[in-house]
């Protein structure tokens, strides 16, 4: 038995079955990108690579070709939907184990008609979350040893069993590679997929990280060491009509911790807008909850 060369075709058989789940997209004028297949009718591809609105195409592993128009797209994940007249794509299979440092991965693509194409590599790092140059944050990102080509964008990040882990992209961070992890691509396509637009919830605050005094923290009755101190309300906007008063100490959102302005990103997402919410603050070093409607970041 050959350990290499078992190893070998177990890399080219995962190409194999991401392989059918990764598209060709045509929507720019240059160079073709990459895609997944999301749903029987939908891609999931890059944002960056959608640069015109009409005669969009994607093309599948057996060589077909389907006209596709746009269901919705996030400039701020680098996100966009495709959406088919037919259910004719057979949907990747996405990984049910999260991505781990030090895992070997594989970055797919299908730039051309000529086929697949692969770079392997290992998990070099997971962090987030980090605000993106397109006016996003993600909760968290995956960068790798992989090599993206021209035209990877848009494509998957596979494990060794071909099962999907994020959606590779050079359009977030100043052409350097990413991968959005299939978590949150996957919750993204969703909302583009009811709503053609993902809605991003605020409270009309500024804010400035700040250390829980020792005092507060026993009174919050956890281990918490930073806080965000309201230094401005928007006049009749959500914060300053639900109660909140500057001087305050943001310390939580709908139980979620918030010690620095990231993590009140986070807190408001998609599924926040509308909704009343329970902030939870220091006032004058003792704790109280005061429920916000969240607004919609325009």
């Amino acid at each position: 038995m050959n350990t290499l060369t078992d190893f070998s075709n177990g890399l080219a058989m995962a190409v194999e079955k991401g392989g059918g789940g990764t598209l060709l997209v045509g929507a720019r004028r240059r160079y073709p990108a990459s895609g997944i297949a999301y749903a029987a009718d939908l891609v999931l591809t890059a944002d960056h690579v959608v640069t015109r609105d009409e005669n969009l195409s994607v093309g599948t592993a057996d060589g077909k070709s389907y006209p596709v128009a746009i269901a919705g797209r996030d400039p701020g994940s680098d996100l966009a939907l495709l959406r088919l007249a037919e259910k004719a794509l057979a949907p990747a299979k996405v990984a049910e184990s999260a991505a781990k440092v030090g895992q070997l991965v594989l970055a797919l693509g299908r730039p051309s008609n000529a086929g697949i194409q692969a770079s392997w590599g290992i998990i070099t790092s997971i962090n987030g979350p980090a605000r993106t140059g397109r006016g996003g944050l993600l909760d968290e990102y995956i960068q790798t040893e992989t090599t993206s080509y021209p035209g990877f964008s848009g494509g998957p990040l596979i494990n060794t069993e071909g099962e999907v882990l994020g959606l590779n992209t050079s359009g977030l961070a100043r052409g350097a590679a990413l991968t959005i992890p299939v978590k949150f691509a996957w919750r993204i396509a969703d909302a583009l997929d009811k709503h053609g637009t993902v809605k991003r919830g605020y409270l009309g605050v500024r804010t400035q990280p700040v250390e829980i005094p020792e005092s507060a923290r026993k009174a919050l009755k956890r281990e918490q060491e930073h806080g965000l101190l309201v230094l401005w309300l928007e006049e009749k906007g959500p914060a300053e009509q639900g109660g909140l008063l500057v001087g305050d100490i943001l310390v939580a959102v709908s139980g979620q911790p918030v010690d620095d302005p990231d993590d009140l990103f986070v807190a408001l997402n998609t599924d926040t807008v509308g909704k009343s919410v329970a902030v939870e603050v220091l006032r004058g070093g003792k704790p109280e909850t005061v429920s916000v409607k969240v607004g919609e970041r325009k």
